[in-house]
This record gives C-alpha cells, structure tokens and sequence, in this order.
C-alpha cells in the first residue's frame, strides 16, 4: 500500500488485517462500484503486469482477468502472505515502491491503484516505475481526487452540498479512522494537488496520456455513494515514456 518509509509503512503494517477485512467485503468500499469500469480503464492484456502497493491483491486479480502475467509487490509482508493466498498474481515481492527489485524495461504495464497518496516520496516512486517499464509500456494510475480530499458532503441526503474545508495547495499528512457495518478502517497518507502529481510524473519522463474522473455504477452504488455520482471521487490516469533523444 505504500513505499515502506516511516510512518506510512508503520501504519499499514500495524492495520493490515483491518485491510484485508475491509477491501475482501464485496460491496464493502468505493472500489467495487467502480471496479468494471476499471477493468475497461486498464485494457486487455496479454503482456507483463506490475502493481506496486497490492494491498490484499484485488486489483492484481482484476489485472489477471485482463490477461496480464502479473507481478505484485507490496512492502508489507502480511499483504503479500495474503495476495499469494489468494493466487492474485504469478510472481509476489515484498519491496517498496521505491526500490523495485527487478531490471530495467521489464513491464508492459505498471498500476498504482490508489497508492501513491500513501507514499512519502511520490517522486522517488515514479522515478523508479518508469525504470521498469518498456518504452512502450503504459502506467495506470488512481488517486482519490485532490479535489475530494479537502471536503466533504455536508450531510447524507441527495443533492447535499460539498464544503470544502482544507486549502487544495498544500500538502497535508491525514489520518482518519471509518467505521462502515462493523468494520473499522484507519487510513493514512498525504493529499496533495494535482500539479505536484504531473510535476512528479514529468520529472520522471513520464507524459500523461489519458485522464478519467470516473462515475461510480449506478447499478452497483450504495446509497452512502450516490453523491459522488455528482462529484468525482477518483482520478484515473495513463502515462507513458517519454521518446527519449
């Protein structure tokens, strides 16, 4: 779920079978109202498949159906125990995303779902993505939305109004605990603008070339999710090498 530095790595190591609680509920959090659209969002394989941060290993599974041979890797050990028990990927490695064990040009494809709020360097992280992956390769990315990070509904009810009530410029460490039917969830991580993302990418001769604001399923939307129906949630996108000359 993270780069393995301080407090992030402290953190999910000592939450990891909340974790593995929380994301192996179907229809437990966001990412199963959004999950097919994510599958179209990546593509078909066939090809080799990184994901950095798997977490419990569901959307390396999601990368299996596409067609991928895919590779997980994740820093804490109780994440990789639990995506190999779940036959989620071909090849498993406990590393930080910042120090990647494998050669350069390896990867067709590289997806950072939902990790790169949680690491304390993202720059170091995307530096070291765009070592593995082929010149041709794609790099999947989700974030939670910059802009969703800093309010929030202001009640339940449908057509609530967003309050914002954090400044969008700044970089800002969080925790916050959930609790949702019985399950308690504290998460951790950083949230930051969406410049600081692209700048970060750039740095890495990495160019955007896709960008999603998803809308979740109607079909598959918990009440508690309709709202975001109206405002976006997460942020999809695709970046590619940089020709280099």
């Amino acid at each position: 779920m993270m780069d393995g530095k301080g407090k992030d790595r402290a953190h999910w190591t000592r939450i990891a079978n909340d974790w593995i609680k929380w994301a192996r509920t179907p229809g437990h959090d966001a990412f199963w109202a959004y999950r097919d659209q994510l599958a179209e969002f990546i593509g078909k394989g066939p090809g080799e498949a990184l994901e950095i941060g798997c977490g419990e290993g569901r959307v390396s599974r999601l990368l299996t159906e596409c067609g991928f041979r895919v590779t997980a890797t994740d820093p804490v050990e109780a994440f990789i125990d639990a995506a190999k028990g779940a036959m989620s990927a071909n090849t498993f490695a406990v590393c930080a995303a910042d120090t990647i064990p494998f050669p350069d040009n390896s990867f067709d494809q590289v997806t950072a779902y939902n990790v790169l709020m949680d690491v304390e360097d993202v720059p170091a992280t995307l530096s070291e993505v765009a070592r593995v992956l082929k010149p041709d390769g794609i790099l999947t990315i989700s974030i939670v939305h910059p802009f969703a990070d800093i309010g929030s509904f202001q009640n339940a009810g449908p057509n609530a109004p967003f309050v914002i009530t954090e400044p969008y410029f700044e970089r800002t460490q969080f925790e916050e605990t959930m609790v949702q039917d019985g399950l308690e969830m504290s998460f951790f991580g950083w949230s930051q603008p969406l410049q600081n993302y692209a700048a970060a990418l750039e740095q890495a001769g990495l160019a955007i070339t896709s960008i999603k604001e998803p809308v979740p399923d109607p079909k598959s939307t918990p009440d508690r999710l309709k709202n975001w129906q109206r405002l976006p949630l997460f942020l999809w996108l695709k970046a590619r090498p940089l020709a280099k000359t």
